[in-house]
C-alpha cells in the first residue's frame, strides 16, 4: 500500500507494525487510521499538524493505546481546522431522509 502521506517508521509517531504490515488491534483503528490519511489527502489539515498532534498525545498519556492517541489527535487536528463544526452545521441543517454524503 503506498500512501502520499509519510508513515513514521521509529519515531514515537510511528504505528504498530508485525513483519512491516500496519496491525490494527480493532475494526474502529483501521478505520481511524484511513479516515486521517483520506482526510489529509483531500488537503483537510496538512500531515505534518497531524504528526505533531499525535506525538504530543502520546508523549502526554504513554501508557494509553496507540490509536486512542490517533483519534484524539485526529479529533485535535479537525477541530482546530474547524471541520468538526461546520460539517454537523451542514448535516444538521439538512432535511430528513437526505442523503449524507461528503459532498458540500
Amino acid at each position: 500500500m503506498t500512501l502520499p502521506v509519510r508513515l513514521d517508521v521509529d519515531s514515537p509517531a510511528a504505528p504498530p507494525r508485525s513483519n512491516g504490515e500496519l496491525v490494527f488491534a480493532e475494526p474502529w483503528e483501521g478505520r481511524a487510521f484511513g479516515l486521517a490519511v483520506a482526510a489529509s489527502e483531500a488537503g483537510v489539515f496538512a500531515w505534518e499538524d497531524f504528526r505533531r498532534a499525535l506525538i504530543a498525545r502520546i508523549a502526554a498519556r504513554p501508557d494509553a493505546r496507540y490509536y486512542l492517541c490517533w483519534f484524539e489527535a485526529l479529533e485535535q487536528v479537525l477541530a482546530v481546522e474547524g471541520q468538526v463544526r461546520e460539517r454537523a452545521a451542514l448535516l444538521a441543517g439538512r432535511p430528513a431522509g437526505h442523503d449524507h454524503t461528503m459532498e458540500r
